[in-house]
C-alpha cells in the first residue's frame, strides 16, 4: 500500500468554487475599505469648519499630550523626546491619511513574512536533512510565491507613506542649523542615507531593500527549480536534493542577517529614538509561528478535501508540536525584550511599553496578545492527541494568525498614529484585501506543480513516519 501512494502524483485543483469565495472575499474586504475610509475622512471632517488648520492644531495638541504622559510615567522626559514630538507635528498629515497607510504598511510587513517563512521552512527542512516533511513541502514553498509581489509593494508604498511612518525621512532634522535638528536621529542618519548626505535620499536603506527582496527572491527560485527538477528525473535521486539543499543553507546564512535587519529597518526605525537588541528576533518569531500556523492549517484543509494521502496524524503532529513550541518560544522573546527594558528603568526605552500598555487604542491588544499567542495555544495544544486532531489545528491555528497580526499592528501603529489609532473597518478591510490576495497567489502556486515530489529521497521515510 505505501509503494502504491509512493507512485501516485497528486496536484491540486483550484477550483472555480473556491476561487470565486475569495474573489467574493475580496470584494466584501475592498468594500468593508472603502467605508472605514470614508468614516475615517468624515470622522476627521467633523470638526473641519476651519479646515486643515483645525486638524494640525488637534494633532499637534496629541502629540503633545502624549510627550506630556509619557513624560509623567516615565518620571522623566528627555529634551530630545519633547523635541521629537515637537518636529513631529509639523509634518504630519491629516489623521485618516496616516492611518491609511499605517494599515497600508503593516499588513504588507505581515504578508512579506507569510511569503518569506514559506522559503525558510523549506530550507531548514533541506539543511536538517528532514525526511517526515517530505509530503508537504510543496505547501510553504507555494507560499514563497508571495516573495516578488511583496518586494514591489514595499518599496512603492515606502515612497507613498514615508513621510508620515518614518520620522527619519525628514531633512530637516540633520541640519544642524535648522529648528527641527534631532541629535539622536542625525547619529543614526548614517545607517539610512550612506553613502550620501544625511536627509538626501536613503540610499543604504533602499539598497539594503532591494538586495533583500531580491536575493530571496533569487533562492526561491532556485530552490525551486531543483524540486520541480526532481519531479521530472528518471526516479529517485540525490542530485537535485542535493542542490537544493546547498542553496537551502545559503539562504539560511544570508536570512539571518537579513530578517533581522529588515525588522530594524522597516519597522522598528519607526520608533526611531527607541531601539531593542532583541527586536529582529522578536519579529522573526512572530513571523515564524504565524508561518507555521498558515501552513498547518492549508495541510488541514488539503486532507479534509481528500489530498494529501501520504500525510497521516504523525505529520500533524509534528506540526502542531511545531505551533505549539514557537509559541512558547515567542513568548520566550517577548518576556526576555520585555523584561530587559522593564528593570533599567531607562525612559527612552520604556516608553515604547509605555505606549502600547497605557494607551486606550493599544492597552487591550498588549494583554490579549499574550493570551491568544501563548495562553490559548499552550493550554489548547498541551495534550498528545490535541496536536493529532485537524479539528483543534483548525481552531487554534487561526487564533494564532489573528493574534500575530494584533502583534504587528502593535508594533507600527502606536509609533505612527499615537492617541490616534485602533482598529476598525478600514484596518480590517484591508487584511481582507491582503489575505485574499495572498490566498489567490498561494493556491495558484500550488495548483501548478504536484503536492508532493515523487521521486524525493526521503519520500519513503515520510511514508513511515511515526511518533
Amino acid at each position: 500500500m505505501a509503494a502504491e501512494v509512493h507512485l501516485q502524483e497528486e496536484r491540486y485543483i483550484f477550483k472555480p468554487r473556491l476561487r470565486r469565495n475569495i474573489f467574493i472575499f475580496l470584494i466584501v474586504g475592498v468594500l468593508v475599505f472603502g467605508l472605514g475610509l470614508l468614516l475615517a475622512m468624515n470622522s476627521e471632517g467633523q470638526g473641519e469648519t476651519a479646515g486643515h488648520g483645525s486638524e494640525g492644531h488637534a494633532s499637534v495638541e496629541a502629540t503633545h499630550d502624549m510627550t506630556a504622559s509619557l513624560q509623567h510615567e516615565t518620571q522623566e522626559g528627555s529634551a530630545a523626546d519633547q523635541h521629537h514630538a515637537k518636529s513631529a507635528a509639523h509634518h504630519e498629515s491629516d489623521p485618516w491619511v496616516k492611518r491609511l497607510f499605517t494599515t497600508l504598511w503593516m499588513n504588507n510587513v505581515f504578508f512579506t513574512g507569510l511569503g518569506i517563512i514559506g522559503l525558510f521552512f523549506v530550507a531548514i527542512q533541506y539543511a536538517a536533512q528532514a525526511g517526515w516533511s517530505s509530503g508537504i513541502k510543496r505547501i510553504p514553498l507555494a507560499m514563497g510565491s508571495w516573495i516578488p509581489y511583496a518586494g514591489v509593494l514595499m518599496i512603492g508604498l515606502w515612497f507613498l507613506v514615508k513621510g508620515d511612518l518614518f520620522h527619519w525621512s525628514h531633512a530637516g532634522l540633520f541640519d544642524a542649523n535648522g529648528p527641527d535638528f534631532d541629535p539622536i536621529i542625525n547619529g543614526k542618519g548614517g545607517f539610512f542615507y550612506w553613502p550620501l548626505a544625511k536627509g538626501t535620499f536613503p540610499a543604504f536603506f533602499m539598497a539594503r531593500m532591494v538586495i533583500f527582496f531580491g536575493m530571496w527572491f533569487l533562492f526561491f527560485t532556485w530552490i525551486k527549480r531543483e524540486m520541480l527538477q526532481e519531479d521530472l528525473a528518471g526516479g529517485v535521486t540525490t542530485t537535485h536534493w542535493l542542490k537544493a539543499r546547498k542553496f537551502s543553507t545559503w539562504f539560511l546564512l544570508f536570512f539571518a542577517v537579513s530578517s533581522s535587519i529588515s525588522a530594524w529597518d522597516w519597522v522598528m526605525s519607526i520608533d526611531t529614538h527607541w531601539f531593542s537588541t532583541m527586536f529582529g528576533w522578536y519579529m522573526f518569531a512572530s513571523w515564524w509561528v504565524t508561518g507555521l500556523a498558515f501552513i498547518t492549517l492549508v495541510v488541514v484543509f488539503l486532507k479534509d478535501a481528500g489530498y494529501l494521502k501520504i500525510v497521516n496524524a504523525n505529520h500533524l503532529h509534528d506540526l502542531g508540536k511545531f505551533v505549539f513550541a514557537f509559541s512558547i518560544f515567542w513568548t520566550y522573546i517577548w518576556f526576555g525584550q520585555f523584561l530587559l527594558i522593564y528593570y533599567a528603568n531607562i525612559p527612552e526605552e520604556t516608553v515604547y511599553f509605555i505606549e502600547r500598555m497605557k494607551t486606550a487604542p493599544y492597552s487591550w491588544i498588549f494583554f490579549a496578545n499574550l493570551f491568544l499567542n501563548f495562553v490559548l495555544p499552550f493550554l489548547l495544544f498541551m495534550t498528545r492527541d490535541a496536536k493529532r486532531h485537524m479539528t483543534m489545528l483548525k481552531v487554534v491555528c487561526p487564533i494564532v494568525i489573528v493574534g500575530h497580526w494584533l502583534d504587528f499592528f502593535n508594533m507600527i501603529t502606536p509609533g505612527v498614529m499615537h492617541f490616534e489609532g485602533g482598529i476598525g473597518l478600514l484596518e480590517i478591510g484591508t487584511a481582507m484585501i491582503f489575505m485574499s490576495a495572498f490566498l489567490l497567489v498561494v493556491l495558484t502556486a500550488l495548483s501548478k506543480m504536484p503536492l508532493f515530489g515523487k521521486n524525493h529521497p526521503m519520500l519513503e521515510e515520510s511514508l513511515h513516519h511515526h511518533i
